[in-house]
């Protein structure tokens, strides 16, 4: 039963991550454009209003991404609840990694809302 806490408590990291970083980034992006800490790519950082805009959009992303996967992911491993600790392990992995490409599916939204709202030079379209 220990194992499933831990696995439970893992599986909960991430959204709650993403809850706090998301709620965060929708209302303070980092102050100056940086390569060590923010939503980082080579469109988001050309300018502050392609910087701002990132921050926002990825917030609002992750914000509504962390609120869903929380009690999805427990849900999830609740029904693994006494188990085997192999079972527990790999739903656990399971949701880990569909936690992981939702990431990478933030970064692709977000990289898409960019490309809609500016040009190739960081310019708001009309």
């Amino acid at each position: 039963m220990d194992f499933w806490w831990f696995m439970a408590m893992v599986n909960a990291l991430l959204p709650a991550i993403l809850i706090g970083f998301g709620k965060y980034f929708m209302r303070h992006a980092p102050r100056d454009i940086n390569p060590f800490f923010g939503y980082r790519t080579a469109r988001s950082m050309q300018n502050m209003d392609t910087w701002n805009f990132a921050h926002q959009y990825c917030g609002k992303v992750w914000f509504s991404g962390g609120l869903t996967a929380l009690p999805l992911s427990l849900l999830i491993m609740l029904c693994v609840r006494g188990q085997s600790e192999d079972a527990i392990a790999a739903v656990g992995l399971c949701v880990t990694a569909a936690q992981i490409i939702f990431l990478f599916v933030s970064v692709a939204l977000t990289e898409a809302a960019l490309k809609k709202a500016f040009d190739a030079q960081g310019r708001r379209r009309a």
